[in-house]
Order: structure tokens, then sequence, then C-alpha cells
């Protein structure tokens, strides 16, 4: 949970959401981002428990996705903190290389 409010604009996603809930467009007007942007940040935020999404149709039967905040305490000490840096750490050694492909090859670019 500690890594995915570690962002500043995934912080401002809290915020606005804390007034309550907002359609995706709205929201993403009000942080002056893209869409797509928006999803990727909120998608971190709802697989920390964080924030919930829910898709309602409009009185024209559009699919509209909601967002709004999840019941959540977040309590900060030195065992989470260091917890959080363990498994940041763990992630960063065992992510590819940037000019590796997922297999472990190089790009033919990289050669």
């Amino acid at each position: 949970m500690l890594t995915a409010v570690a962002n500043p604009l995934r912080l401002r996603v809290i915020a606005e959401l804390a007034e309550g809930r907002v359609h995706v467009s709205e929201l993403a007007r009000r942080l002056g981002i893209s869409r797509p942007l928006l999803y990727m940040h909120l998608d971190r935020l709802e697989k920390a428990g964080i924030v919930t999404g829910h898709l309602e149709l409009s009185e024209d039967g559009k699919a509209m996705k909601y967002f709004e905040l999840a019941p959540f305490e977040l309590r900060l000490n030195a065992e989470v903190i260091t917890e959080a840096l363990r498994a940041s750490d763990h992630s960063a050694r065992t992510a590819p290389d940037a000019g590796e492909q997922p297999d472990g090859q190089r790009k033919e670019s990289d050669l």
C-alpha cells in the first residue's frame, strides 16, 4: 500500500475522491491528465485496496466508470517502511534490464 501512495499524482487522486465518487473523465479533467494515464494510477490504487471502480449505465445506455475511495487506514512506522523498501528492492532486482526482452534476450537494435 505504501508504494501505491508514494506518488504525488496518486495522492491527488485520493484527495479528489475524498469528496465522493467521480466519473473517470471528470476526474481526468480535474487533474489535468489523460484518461489512459489516470487509469494506470487508478489500477495501482485499486490493487492496493484504496479505491474501487464501478460501471454504471447512463440513461442512454452508455457504460460510465466511476471511482470512489474504499475505507482504508495507513499506519506508517519503521517496520512498514522497511518492508516496502525490501519489496521495492526485490522488484528492481527481478525486473528485466531496459534493453532486455522478457525472455532475457537483448533487442536486436541494442546489439
